[in-house]
């Protein structure tokens, strides 16, 4: 074959090659690359996240590639796997969900990407963390749910007595009245990566400390930080008053922070005593070192101005024991009494940009008057997808749209202010009032149901009637009833007198009245059975509960009962372990009055008169 023949032989040849396979060869020296955002992607078992692949042309590169994921750990699925991208001239992104089963393993991996197109290749790293559900707010989320369903280490086989019981105390300066915060791997500097707790005292100090032991170089906290300027004390119980209702010894930090993940920020409300007066700050800390951010703490004061009527916040009168709340990038603070009404308290609600800690926004349920506290057993004010507001308001006097006492309210973030948007009041709200049967727990948001009140919430108080209200129109006051709220959804008058929080969880919502059983009363098209379709002997009560479930399996209720803590099946109410059966080896130090629990990742968590108590397997 002649030179000239076989050059065009092979020209031919080589075109026939570069018009198969999906829009051929790439030209010489062009390529693709390929990368995944985010990079590091961490995921809990029972959830899913998202990543977005992109593939990005280079030097005139066009064509299809195809790329596939692997080293895919078991109980992991990745979704698609392969993905097809059809590249011309400019990146494309698509994205993948990554999935973790509730069997899946705790810990670090890197997934491989890696693209083809004929023979030219890229490839990418995806670096997954299936890790332990990050426990940021009280109640586990802006619901107050009171469930974690997460948790794929306690379950309905291994809490007994046999295998469950009391692991370790750790210490602290003072009491933990609020329930104790929760991070994964959190990398400490110089201390290396450590799951987290986070605990903050009446002695005005907050910790972390490493989650999961109390030995060596976990036996002292990883970061401990004092909130007490120079000079200054907590409040002592000779100024703060009512040491017989509340048995506090002092008053420092009494209600749950709130930790912005994103941001690495643990916010937290603390009260000291400088110089003969009451003082309130707003303290953000950086969660790996303690360290204050963005300029330093901010000193909580306010005013409220309704019909020419101005009200100032008086620090001493109050006690900030609700729960933060973070949402819409904002942190909101309430307050209300010390215990015993003294100084002329009222409720409060106070709203900080959660980047700047400027305050922009303050409401008061009792203008030109006094009570009306927020105080929900420590329980958090709610917020629902849209960020509204709502709390519950104790004793107090009631003027319809004004003054708030024993009713719920929605509030909304306006600009730099905060709206009353609407509110609820029961028809006896005088007897209420004078009879110290006041709303007193955390607002309750169910996730959206079938009917006419897709949108709903529940609310309790001391009286024990639960309230079943329309969060898009809650009702407000009907002057005309005399043996009930018949504007609302529904009523279940006197049935869990002094409960704890509502919890809610696979279509049931339990009550905890105090010396009254446990009861769970059935959801269905957002409504309630009207008798318990579960229920315990009579209980001693007196603490809010939680619920820990992987998904809709393992349900198990936590509750403290008296001094002993209690576990029950969350579907039969069937007791499955209680800490007074084990011989003295879980009981249980003192504890603050309406104490907290937390369960995550294998470990249960309450706040003592002298630190945290820790449980788990033994």
């Amino acid at each position: 074959m002649n030179s000239p023949y076989r050059r065009l032989v092979l020209s031919l040849v080589a075109a026939i090659l570069c018009s198969c396979g999906g829009g051929g060869q790439p030209s010489p020296g062009s390529g693709f690359s390929i990368a995944a955002s985010p990079a590091t992607l961490a995921v809990i078992p029972g959830a899913s996240g998202t990543s977005t692949v992109t593939v990005s042309p280079r030097d005139g590169f066009t064509g299809s590639v195809n790329v596939t994921i692997s080293n895919v750990p078991a109980g992991v699925t990745v979704a698609p796997n392969p993905i097809q991208f059809s590249i011309s001239s400019s990146p494309v992104s698509l994205p993948i969900t990554v999935s973790a089963g509730f069997d899946a393993q705790l810990h670090n991996t890197t997934l491989a990407l890696t693209g083809t197109s004929g023979n030219v290749s890229a490839s990418a790293n995806l670096n997954l963390q299936v890790q332990a559900l990050s426990v940021t707010t009280w109640h586990y989320d802006n619901a107050r749910t009171g469930v974690n369903p997460n948790e794929t280490i306690l379950n309905l086989a291994n809490v007994n007595p046999n295998a469950f019981g009391k692991l370790f105390d750790i210490p602290a300066d003072g009491a933990v009245i609020g329930h104790v915060l929760y991070l994964p791997n959190v990398a400490i500097p110089g201390k290396g990566s450590h799951n987290v707790v986070y605990a903050a005292t009446m002695h005005d100090s907050v910790y972390a400390f490493d989650a999961d032991s109390n030995t060596g170089a976990n036996a002292s906290p990883l970061w401990q930080v004092s909130l007490l300027p120079p000079g200054a004390t907590p409040v002592p119980m000779t100024v703060q008053g009512c040491s017989g209702v509340t048995g506090w010894t002092e008053v420092g930090v009494v209600s749950t922070p709130v930790i912005a993940a994103a941001s690495g920020t643990i916010y937290v409300v603390a009260k000291t005593y400088e110089n003969g007066n009451s003082v309130f700050r707003l303290h953000a800390l950086d969660v790996t070192t303690g360290s204050e951010k963005f300029g330093g703490a901010v000193q909580i004061t306010a005013t409220y101005t309704l019909n020419g009527q101005t009200d100032t916040f008086n620090p001493l009168a109050e006690i900030n024991r609700p729960a933060l709340l973070l949402t819409n990038g904002h942190v909101y603070l309430a307050f209300g009494s010390n215990g015993c009404n003294a100084y002329g308290d009222q409720g409060w609600v106070i709203s900080y940009n959660a980047s700047t800690l400027a305050q922009e926004g303050a409401f008061n349920t009792e203008p030109g008057n006094i009570l009306a506290s927020i105080w929900m057993k420590g329980g958090g004010l709610s917020a629902d997808s849209a960020s509204n507001i709502y709390g519950e308001a104790a004793e107090g006097n009631f003027t319809p749209g004004t003054n708030f006492g024993s009713s719920v309210f929605r509030l909304t973030q306006s600009g730099n202010s905060l709206q009353v948007a609407d509110w609820f009041t029961p028809w006896n709200e005088d007897f209420l009032s004078k009879g110290d049967l006041d709303l007193n727990d955390a607002v309750l948001l169910l996730p959206d149901q079938p009917g006419s009140h897709p949108h709903l919430a529940l609310a309790a108080g001391k009286e024990g009637t639960i309230y079943l209200l329309d969060r898009d129109n809650m009702g407000k006051y009907c002057a005309s009833c005399t043996a009930g709220d018949t504007q609302i959804v529904q009523e279940l008058q006197q049935v869990a007198k002094h409960t704890g929080s509502l919890v809610y969880w696979n279509g049931m919502v339990y009550s905890t009245g105090t010396s009254y059983p446990i009861m769970g009363w059935a959801l269905s098209n957002g409504i309630l059975s009207t008798t318990p379709v579960v229920q315990t002997p009579p209980q001693v009560g007196a603490h809010s509960p939680i619920i820990t479930s992987a998904g809709t399996a393992n349900g198990i209720l936590w509750q403290l009962n008296g001094s002993n803590l209690t576990a029950y099946d969350a579907t039969t109410l069937v007791r499955l372990y209680v800490s007074s059966q084990t011989n003295g080896r879980d009981t249980l130090p003192p504890i603050p009055h309406f104490a907290q629990l937390m369960v995550v990742n294998g470990k249960l968590y309450i706040g003592t008169n002298s630190g945290i108590t820790v449980f788990g397997l033994l």
